[in-house]
């Protein structure tokens, strides 16, 4: 089988799009299959465009017959929300200051816990008909293809599964795509106008994004501040994932609410014809 690790943002979308291109006009892109299932994981908390974004995908998928799955199994920002300080919780990598002032940050595990690992066993048990603890055949060991929309500008991020029953592939890279010619083979050939998909307490949004949210969603916003704030009270305890030391969403490592108007023009963003494309992180 052919996956797509599908998060809904400027990069996967496309490849979506491209696989139902191909379905009227194949061969349009080699490199890129038309996929036996394309997977969106939604652990609450996205940004509306996100879900949008999911949508327009869906609807494509359903005219070129190409079968989209929405898996809701289990939701990051509630698990936080209902257990940090109180049980365990899988670690984001928020931004960090210990007690003498060094700054870090910590590991990232929320994606391989919340997305890599229920897509896996979605593929294992959903569409390859395996129970709980059955023993993988063999035939199956490395023949399925999961790909990632990683494009050139993270082609520093690329990576061998892990699990045996696949092969990770990465056909923006094999093509030389960046982010801005997806937006642009999406824009001009669907109408669509995507950005990059993320949750809303993700620390690798830039500070643009959070005043983004304040100025124009406020809903969203108070989302990202009530997060902000759980963190900020959090009772520190590493045996069950609240760190010593003090964490924070922002890379600026201060409270999303005493951000600085200048702290806030970090805005990333890239060429579109004459235009600058922000990129929605």
């Amino acid at each position: 089988m052919k996956i797509l690790s599908c998060g809904a943002g400027q990069q996967s979308t496309a490849l979506a799009l491209m696989s139902c291109d191909n379905v009227v006009n194949s061969g349009k892109f080699p490199l890129v299959p038309i996929y036996d299932a394309i997977l969106f994981c939604d652990l609450g908390g996205e940004a509306e465009w996100v879900y949008q974004q999911v949508d327009f995908i869906k609807n494509a998928c359903r005219h070129a017959g190409i079968p989209f799955y929405l898996l809701r199994d289990k939701n990051l920002k509630d698990d936080y929300l209902q257990n940090y300080g109180k049980s365990r919780v899988c670690t984001i990598p928020f931004w960090s200051i210990d007690e003498s002032g060094k700054k870090g940050k910590m590991t990232r595990h929320c994606t391989i816990d919340y997305k890599i690992i229920q897509m896996q066993n979605f593929v294992r048990w959903n569409l390859l008909g395996y129970q709980k603890g059955q023993r993988t055949r063999p035939e199956d060991i490395g023949a399925h293809e999961m790909h990632i929309g990683f494009t050139t500008e993270e082609s520093q991020r690329i990576f061998d599964s892990k699990h045996k029953l696949f092969v990770n592939k990465f056909p923006m890279c094999e093509m030389g795509l960046t982010r801005a010619d997806n937006y642009t083979y999406v824009r001009e050939k669907w109408g669509l106008k995507t950005k990059g998909s993320a949750c809303l307490f993700c620390p690798f949004h830039t500070n643009y994004f959070f005043n983004e949210r304040r100025c124009n969603y406020p809903a969203d916003y108070q989302e990202i501040i009530e997060f902000d704030d759980m963190l900020e009270n959090g009772v520190p305890n590493s045996r069950i994932g609240v760190p010593d030391s003090k964490v924070y969403i922002s890379r600026s490592r201060k409270r999303i609410r005493d951000l600085t108007e200048e702290e806030c023009k970090d805005q990333e963003t890239f060429l579109y014809q004459q235009e600058m494309i922000w990129n929605g992180f």
